[in-house]
């Protein structure tokens, strides 16, 4: 079986769906204790909890993906992705896999942080 065919992507794909959760979970919440701690608003801490978590579950998949597929095959398996929209592509985007998309939401969690305190008051 060549690691290009679609049944190969299906299983990454399946494997990333599951790894999601449990990631978003991890990263989270250092991030929702810190603003726990300086009194952010609950929906708001929960909010911004998950803009920081974003950032480092889509790096973690996105090496996921490379090193299933190799750096040079995983364009391919992004393009299967942008074909099938409605299924195994679902929330998928190729701003996904950009650093500065992943650096800029990173930087807006942390700035969401103080106005997300203020907000609260």
């Amino acid at each position: 079986m060549s690691e290009l065919s679609p049944s190969n992507y299906k299983r990454i794909s399946l494997i990333n769906w599951l790894l999601s959760i449990p990631l978003i979970v991890l990263f989270a919440w250092p991030y929702y204790y810190v603003a726990k701690l300086i009194g952010m608003g609950e929906a708001l801490r929960y909010f911004g909890a998950f803009i920081f978590s974003l950032p480092f579950t889509l790096t973690i998949i996105h090496g996921h993906v490379t090193m299933a597929l190799g750096n040079y095959h995983r364009l391919s398996y992004y393009r299967w992705l942008t074909e099938h929209p409605f299924s195994f592509g679902l929330f998928y985007s190729d701003l996904l896999i950009s650093t500065r998309f992943r650096l800029i939401l990173l930087i807006v969690s942390l700035i969401f942080l103080p106005v997300g305190y203020l907000i609260s008051l």
